[in-house]
């Protein structure tokens, strides 16, 4: 019986089981608490699956590949949030122009205050190139972060952290400047908390969250061309 568990414990079905239930439960979290910042159904997955890994003792390098099915089909879901910007197209009458000025500053705001800050805490070099691409979807993050020098499996996890903050203290903080243009809040929540935001401002309106959808890749191709550039500049 030991051994039967052993190897049901370890085997991909069992992950794809233990990651679809735990987000299942976030979800639940979620609604039961009237969608209380803090219980984003991701946070919450994170948490349940990070725990059980622990408790089982299971590495997260298998954890990471039995659960490759799921990081396959993000792709999918991914271009499928153009589906509600299809929907919602007509919004970008008179917007089209304030969002291709404010997505590559918004790039260079974010990548070079990262460099900045890490240099002026007394971070090092590697450490400033593996925190640069930060703001891009994970994927993207990842590959920029190999590319420039850092390290990407730290990059990936300050990723997700940054997306997890953005969307539980990003409404609240667009609230308080008074920004109400469900465009314009789409728009930060998906250029500083990528997925996991876009995911939150999709609960919130579906503007907000068609306009998350597109800063999120918009941000992705514009932080992909600043970052090689300010590493070269400020580094």
């Amino acid at each position: 019986m030991s051994e039967t568990w052993a190897w049901a414990s370890h085997s991909p079905v069992f992950f794809v089981l233990l990651t679809l239930v735990a987000y299942r439960i976030g979800r639940e979290v979620r609604d039961r608490t009237g969608g209380h910042a803090l219980a984003q159904p991701v946070l919450v997955a994170i948490v349940l699956v990070g725990a059980t890994l622990s408790v089982l003792d299971v590495d997260y390098a298998d954890y990471r590949d039995g659960t490759a099915l799921i990081s396959f089909l993000l792709g999918p879901a991914t271009v499928a949030l153009a589906v509600p910007l299809h929907r919602q197209a007509h919004r970008l009458k008179g917007f089209v122009v304030p969002l291709l000025v404010a997505i590559p500053l918004g790039a260079v705001v974010s990548v070079s205050t990262a460099v900045v800050l890490v240099e002026t805490l007394g971070g090092g070099d590697l450490l400033a190139r593996t925190i640069a691409p930060k703001a891009a979807t994970t994927p993207v993050s990842i590959a920029l972060s190999e590319t420039a020098g850092g390290l990407p499996s730290l990059t990936a996890v300050l990723t997700i952290l940054a997306g997890i903050l953005g969307a539980v203290a990003g409404p609240a903080v667009l609230t308080l400047l008074r920004v109400r243009d469900r465009r314009a809040r789409g728009l930060a929540l998906g250029a500083v908390s990528h997925g996991i935001g876009t995911s939150r401002a999709l609960v919130e309106d579906e503007t907000e969250g068609a306009f998350a959808g597109l800063s999120m890749g918009l941000t992705a191709l514009a932080t992909s061309l600043v970052v090689p550039i300010l590493m070269a500049v400020l580094l």
